[in-house]
């Protein structure tokens, strides 16, 4: 082995602090091949254990950004915003900020992923629109912003090359939960586009990929403090997912449920974190859009508009646009409350689960996602039910009786009542 990769994770083992040197050597090895998996493995294995000191945070952020392309967006778009969500059972809160922003005179730009596991990416949504093209590089992002205020996309190979390497290797070494990593991976890949200012929400709750709410929270204060250090300005809500956001679970419904939701008929509790996510961005990049300015964008079909205009222009079908066809699968199942009480429980991840086995979902990173598959939530944590009525509708490609009582037993029923659960739970500010 080299001695300078072996000497660099030896100190790592011990728990010792990096210097900035000995993290850039690290990262340029990830970068162009020059350390093995094994070495990098090592690494990661390391840090999971004994975790990073704030400097090094970030020092790895910086290293990871600068091992591809920056595009200073910011240079041509002075009041360019960012969002990103940490991602949750339901979450359709970009497709709606981002046109909504843009209606507002404040220009979004995200680049956004696929979905894993129980969750869905941003990106899995929007490819339940024909002919929609996602690939953005900075020429394509830049010209999407200018003509409607928006881009929203997958960066090419050469936005932190780094980072791709690692977050791979980070799913098969077992180290996906290091909260150090988990940073320096998202803001390599935020800070490249050069947004002025960035929102996260960071989600805490049974469906959320970090479940417990102190650590979510200690994630979101290494966003915004590792962000701000870099001299980008952030801010988080720690915002609920112990219960789907929204009433509609599964790919083309939730895109169904942003068009109601640009239309002025989305559920409160999806256009809350959506108007509140807003408020704090644009407060971050010189004035904050009041509730009323928000709600007026999408009353006067400015925020719909505006959706269409950015799709368009990334190639989504016109004709499909002006009237979308998003088609449930066509096994309709009614899930019944067992017994009159409250709803005091649903087991969010394991919906998500349960949907992405079903299809509507990627277990597997090549895996094909049927868009139909879907949850509609009837009832929500706290809503009195009597016997018989109905707490949710499942969209199935086919009838499974196995599953189908496996996604009953995710709806709890007490005959205590419970207050519904708090929706923004924190705010983190540098």
């Amino acid at each position: 082995m080299d001695p300078v990769i072996f000497r660099v994770l030896e100190r790592k083992r011990h728990g010792e602090s990096l210097t900035r040197d000995e993290i850039r050597t690290l990262v340029t090895g990830a970068a162009n091949g020059s350390w093995g998996d094994a070495e990098l493995g090592a690494f990661l294995m390391a840090t999971a254990i004994h975790g990073l000191e704030t400097p090094e945070t970030r020092e790895l952020t910086l290293a990871m950004l600068e091992s591809g392309e920056q595009w200073d967006l910011a240079r041509d778009f002075p009041v360019l915003g960012d969002k990103h969500s940490t991602g949750g059972i339901g979450d359709k809160v970009s497709l709606i900020l981002a046109p909504l922003m843009a209606a507002c005179g404040t220009p979004i730009v995200m680049l956004t992923g696929r979905g894993l596991g129980h969750t869905a990416g941003t990106a899995d949504k929007l490819e339940a629109i024909p002919g929609i093209e996602l690939g953005l590089d900075r020429e394509r992002c830049a010209k999407a912003l200018a003509r409607t205020g928006v881009a929203i996309g997958i960066a090419t190979g050469a936005v932190a090359p780094a980072d791709r390497r690692l977050y791979a290797l980070r799913d098969r070494t077992a180290t996906i939960d290091s909260l150090p990593l988990i940073t320096a991976s998202i803001l390599s890949k935020k800070l490249a586009t050069g947004a002025a200012a960035i929102v996260f929400d960071i989600k805490a709750g049974d469906g959320a990929f970090l479940p417990e709410r102190e650590t979510a929270t200690e994630l979101g204060w290494m966003l915004v403090s590792t962000a701000e250090a870099v001299g980008r300005k952030a801010r988080a809500l720690v915002t609920d997912m112990n219960q789907p956001l929204g009433r509609w679970v599964g790919h083309a419904a939730e895109m169904r449920e942003s068009f109601e939701c640009l239309e002025g008929g989305g559920p409160a509790d999806l256009m809350e974190v959506t108007y509140a996510l807003c408020e704090e961005l644009s407060e971050m990049l010189g004035e904050r859009l009041s509730r009323q300015a928000l709600e007026q964008a999408i009353a006067s079909g400015k925020a719909r508009e505006r959706f269409d205009r950015w799709a368009g222009m990334q190639g989504a079908e016109v004709g499909w646009l002006r009237d979308p066809q998003l088609p449930l699968a066509p096994e309709e199942v009614v899930i019944e409350a067992p017994r009159s009480g409250s709803l005091v429980r649903v087991a969010n991840r394991r919906l998500g689960e349960l949907l992405a086995g079903a299809g509507g979902g990627r277990l597997q990173p090549d895996a094909a996602i049927d868009f139909g598959v879907a949850l509609k939530m009837t009832r929500r944590i706290g809503d009195g039910v009597a016997r018989g009525e109905e707490l949710a509708r499942l969209y199935l490609r086919r009838r499974d009786e196995a599953l189908i009582a496996e996604f009953r037993e995710c709806f709890a029923i007490a005959d205590h009542e419970i207050e519904p659960p708090t929706l923004i739970v924190g705010r983190i500010t540098a």
